[in-house]
């Protein structure tokens, strides 16, 4: 009786020091993934959803609007006159584009979208007044692209990112492509001969055994993704903070998304307690890279809908960037971790071989899209062979499904072999060859440009992709975005936040695009905009937007 009772505590004893070692190990992995988590509100995207749902919709009237800062009643009379000749400027240049925006915005949603956000929402009502940037143009030709109304402007909006050699190759690309498929036609489900070649050169680039084509880089991403938690039988996957991957929810677990993502974690780029959380955790599927993040890692794109003060930060340290791939890739590699490079939007840009090649760390499913179409929608997956396949020769039920009736559509397939053609042409590997000397000094030239001028604005640059910095603390770098414009500078819906040159910018174009920088600070300097209280800091200007938050909420 008395060895019955001993069996029956020990067992008890067992059960409970098992579930004491369980909780134990449960709270130390919670503890570690916090700590591996960047500590702003973006690295919490659960908690960033919530905060976004309680943000107050306010506007600044005009006496507020145009002196927010503090300025005196003579400076608050030069901005409000210089607005006024804005406005008055902007609806006579551009006037047939701003007529052809202003009829389709009420039915098309995604200009709806871009034009609530080029400028901080406080400023909206001031801004909807009449200091609208129109979306219409119509040709291009060079680095220019021209308006409804004719006028001219260097392209730095750099089409999303499928801009990497010049308007005119992808017409260029897009004939050709055409006329090598046009005697099938879109015929699809069978391929064009075409696709073959571009299969053997996309091996060759990206060093990968298998290829698979879609039709953007959301759903090769996404395929990414569930041909790693297939092979690896792990359902979490781990994006970095600010990283952008395409729209579906597994990687846009924040602010933009209803849902909660439930398998996603979002970790702290570059941290050490990332790097603990991958070597501990047994239910990891894939890491997933966006390389234009070492711009600004733990960040997201900057845009100028919410440039209320001077904070933006932006630095490239590549050699900082390449060792921290490189850790990812040995503890991917011992773990079984997938380590996928999205190289959607920087893909080509830095070499033929994209980032794998420019940091030299290989991947082990790298997704390509936007320019490598040649001018036409694409999504590309290259990966090796064990993370490829799609079923099971030991189980034939046990499938990973991925169609879509556009894939390797003729037409895309052509425009892709001529621009696959064209990155190996001796004049492109020449052009590759001085990347990383012709913009290294471009961008020390426009920062030396400004300098000279006195402007308290420079820029950070990743090669050809840049960011524009305000280094005075103030509340109305918004506004250089239409300065630009007004001298000839395309920017996208983002404004100064990101700025992509194409490939083709000649020596001499580049240095317009300096004179005409200079010329747009100048400008809006004379108009008043950058005056500042020696006593304002983005601390303070961070403050007070707060306050008015705050008042907002709870005023009514």
């Amino acid at each position: 009786m008395d060895d019955q009772l001993t069996a029956s505590a020990l067992a008890l004893y067992g059960v409970g020091a098992g579930a004491a070692l369980w909780t134990l190990n449960k709270a130390k992995a919670r503890v570690e993934l916090s700590l591996a988590k960047h500590p702003g509100l973006a690295g919490h995207p659960r908690t960033a959803r919530r905060v976004a749902a309680l943000l107050p919709s306010y506007t600044y009237d005009e006496e507020q609007a145009f002196g927010v800062d503090g300025a005196p009643p003579d400076v608050v009379a030069r901005r409000r006159a210089a607005f006024a000749r804005l406005v008055q400027t902007f609806q006579a240049r551009y006037a047939k584009t701003l007529h052809a925006t202003t009829d389709v915005v009420s039915a098309l949603s995604d200009l709806q979208f871009i034009s609530a956000y080029r400028v901080p929402f406080q400023f909206k009502k001031l801004v909807g007044k009449g200091l609208k940037i129109g979306s219409f143009v119509a040709s291009t030709e060079g680095v220019t692209v021209t308006d409804l109304d004719g006028n001219r402007f260097f392209d730095l909006t750099g089409s999303y990112g499928v801009n990497l050699l010049g308007n005119d190759f992808y017409k260029r690309s897009i004939e050709e492509g055409g006329a090598l498929v046009r005697d099938l036609g879109p015929v699809l489900g069978a391929y064009h001969p075409v696709m073959a070649d571009n299969l053997v050169r996309l091996k060759r680039i990206s060093g990968m055994e298998e290829v698979s084509f879609h039709m953007s880089g959301t759903e090769a991403v996404m395929q990414a993704v569930r041909l790693a938690r297939y092979h690896s039988g792990r359902d979490k996957l781990v994006r970095f903070c600010g990283s952008y991957h395409g729209w579906w929810g597994d990687v846009q677990p924040g602010i933009g998304n209803p849902m909660a993502a439930r398998d996603t974690f979002t970790l702290s780029e570059m941290g050490q307690g990332t790097l603990r959380v991958l070597r501990n955790r047994t239910d990891i599927a894939c890491v997933l890279i966006n390389p234009l993040q070492a711009l600004h890692p733990n960040a997201a794109a900057p845009s100028d809908s919410n440039l209320l003060d001077s904070a933006r930060k932006a630095h490239f340290d590549r050699a900082a960037y390449t060792a921290w791939l490189q850790a990812l890739r040995e503890i991917c590699t011992a773990r079984g971790i997938a380590l996928i490079f999205d190289e959607v939007f920087l893909g080509f840009r830095l070499a033929p071989g994209g980032a794998q090649e420019y940091f030299g760390v290989q991947a082990d499913l790298v997704t390509y899209g936007k320019t490598l179409g040649g001018g036409l929608p694409i999504g590309v997956l290259c990966g090796k062979r064990a993370w490829m396949q799609r079923f099971r020769d030991d189980s034939p039920a046990d499938i990973c499904f991925a169609r879509g009736t556009f894939n390797s559509h003729p037409y895309v397939m052509g425009a892709m072999n001529v621009f696959l053609r064209e990155i190996e042409t001796p004049a492109m590997q020449e052009m590759y060859a001085a990347l990383d000397t012709v913009w290294p000094q471009r961008e020390a030239l426009m920062n030396s440009r400004l300098a000279q001028a006195g402007a308290p604005i420079r820029v950070a640059a990743m090669s050809s992709v840049w960011t524009v910095l305000y280094t005075q603390p103030g509340c109305y770098n918004w506004l250089f975005q239409h300065y630009l414009r007004l001298e000839g500078i395309a920017l996208s819906w983002v404004g100064t936040g990101r700025i992509i040159f194409s490939l083709n910018y000649s020596d001499a174009d580049f240095e317009e695009v300096c004179v005409r920088f200079v010329r747009a600070w100048a400008s809006m300097h004379a108009d008043g905009w950058f005056w500042m209280d020696p006593a304002l800091s983005n601390k303070r200007i961070k403050r007070r937007v707060l306050r008015e938050m705050l008042a907002a909420k709870f005023s009514g």
